[in-house]
């Protein structure tokens, strides 16, 4: 049994055919002497494993340097091309064209599809961030995916993916999952950011954000030029006040 209450708690969001590990009370019901398990928590099968591996693994790079702030290179304010590392039909692309048809349409969008899951999908992210590496022809990359269970954001945790993160020279925004999710290649990438969507918030400046600095700018501009006029013509005022401006004729 596991009441609404509690499944609308739980970290895990259940789907058909899981492999999950329940904790609860044992419960009986006399009319019927039915027993049944209450279920109070609910985690995915081998996850224990996966945490420890994973804190194993964050320890290692952390130990090398990998996460340092020395090695972290600034995001272009505006990009003219944008990279983009993840699945060619899941969730995360979609976003990514929606808040960027919306918020800076000039960027172009090169997508390099991948898997992001399953026991090929580390492989295939390293291969796609070499070749952008390799043709040079993005001034940024997002490399990431949408929400899911520890054992789906896997592959962004791998060491391969996280060395080959390190060594791009092309900057690099993570965002892998939800806000709660932090993965390694989030730790080592040169930006994190908590989903998809702020990834590409971070690489379009909004044209109404930019139109409204320029005015500003505009302004500010025009309020110093006019001083400086004032102050110069106040100068000029006083300069023809003088005597041998009024009577030239006595000197």
């Amino acid at each position: 049994i596991l009441w609404k209450s509690t499944a609308d708690r739980l970290d895990v969001k259940l789907a058909d055919g899981m492999a999950v590990v329940c904790q609860g009370a044992l419960d009986v019901y006399p009319p019927r002497g039915a027993y049944q398990l209450v279920i109070k928590k609910v985690v995915l099968r081998g996850e224990g494993n996966l945490q420890r591996l994973l804190r194993q693994r964050r320890e290692k790079l952390a130990a090398e340097g990998l996460f340092d702030m020395e090695w972290k290179q600034e995001i272009p304010p505006f990009p003219k091309t944008v990279g983009i590392v993840t699945s060619g039909s899941g969730a995360a692309i979609q976003d990514i064209i929606k808040v960027l048809s919306r918020r800076a349409p000039h960027v172009q969008l090169i997508l390099r599809p991948t898997l992001v899951q399953g026991a090929d999908a580390a492989a295939e992210i390293v291969q796609a961030i070499w070749e952008f590496q390799s043709f040079q022809n993005v001034d940024v990359l997002i490399v990431g995916r949408g929400g899911g269970s520890l054992e789906d954001l896997w592959p962004f945790n791998e060491e391969k993916v996280a060395r080959a993160i390190h060594a791009c020279t092309i900057p690099i925004i993570s965002a892998v999952g939800h806000e709660t999710d932090i993965s390694i290649s989030d730790l080592v990438a040169d930006v994190r950011a908590p989903t998809p969507s702020v990834a590409a918030e971070l690489v379009s400046p909004s044209r109404e954000n930019l139109i409204g600095n320029l005015d500003q700018i505009f302004f500010d501009l025009n309020r110093a030029l006019g001083r400086q006029l004032q102050q110069k013509w106040q100068s000029l005022d006083h300069l023809t006040d003088r005597a041998v401006f009024q009577q030239p004729g006595r000197k």
